[in-house]
């Protein structure tokens, strides 16, 4: 699969999931750009010739200044890879309204600011693909979590939406909701409770970043070109 040509922007690159699909697009031959917040191994990315920006995706003003840069020197964005998330976990009863704010304002309000900074340009080259990073747990739910699950929900339903409002111009929009992906955070979990997730999951292993990244490559492809409004699970047969 060749994305020769191609424009990708991926948020929260930098690591986990965003990393392995940022490399798998590289490695495609397509133009990489990713995002930031924090940190970033500035020598590592720039060995890949991934390009890469620091910014908030939950303020538009750093969203909109990072687009018009990437516009005025590619004249264009492909394909929208909306990846960044965070988690600030609690029950209910226990959760800040902080960590409330916090999540959904990562998750779902900067799915919003990306999507709506993008496909500004895109309906002009009547041409995009956007593939939004969900959860399984946007589906199912999750005790502790219930910032977490209604972003990753909202994402589902924000697919849905603007799936429908942009079909028409040409512009394909699908969700991937991944299960359970080997990556630095769940590395550090306990034996035992990694024992306990592979339990529930029908092929009994641990999924890996790339096949995220297969599935988001296959979605951004003209293979795909005939869906749109979906979310793919990529969970080992987690939820059926």
């Amino acid at each position: 699969m060749t994305f020769e040509g191609k424009i990708v922007l991926i948020t929260g690159g930098s690591r986990g999931i965003g990393k392995s699909i940022a490399e798998a697009f590289a490695e495609s031959g397509a133009t990489t750009i990713v995002t930031y917040r924090n940190a970033i191994d500035n020598e590592y990315f720039d060995s890949k010739g991934i390009r890469h920006f620091q910014c908030d995706v939950a303020d538009i003003k750093s969203v909109q200044e990072m687009i018009d840069k990437i516009i005025s020197e590619h004249q264009k964005i492909d394909i929208l890879v909306n990846n960044a998330g965070i988690t600030k976990d609690g029950l209910l009863m226990r959760m800040s309204e902080e960590d409330w704010d916090m999540v959904l304002d990562t998750n779902l309000k900067g799915v919003f600011d990306m999507t709506k900074s993008v496909t500004r340009h895109m309906m002009g080259k009547r041409y995009g693909k956007i593939v939004n990073i969900t959860s399984v747990v946007g589906i199912t739910g999750n005790p502790g979590q219930s910032n977490y699950v209604a972003s990753k929900a909202g994402v589902i339903g924000f697919t849905k939406a603007t799936a429908k409002e942009l079909a028409s111009r040409n512009i394909n929009i699908n969700a991937v909701a991944p299960g359970f992906i080997g990556t630095e955070m769940t590395d550090k979990l306990p034996e035992e409770v990694k024992a306990k997730y592979l339990e529930t999951i029908p092929l009994k292993r641990i999924g890996s970043g790339k096949n995220i990244a297969d599935a988001v490559m296959f979605l951004a492809s003209d293979m795909s070109d005939y869906i749109t409004g979906q979310t793919i699970c990529v969970d080992g047969g987690l939820v059926m």
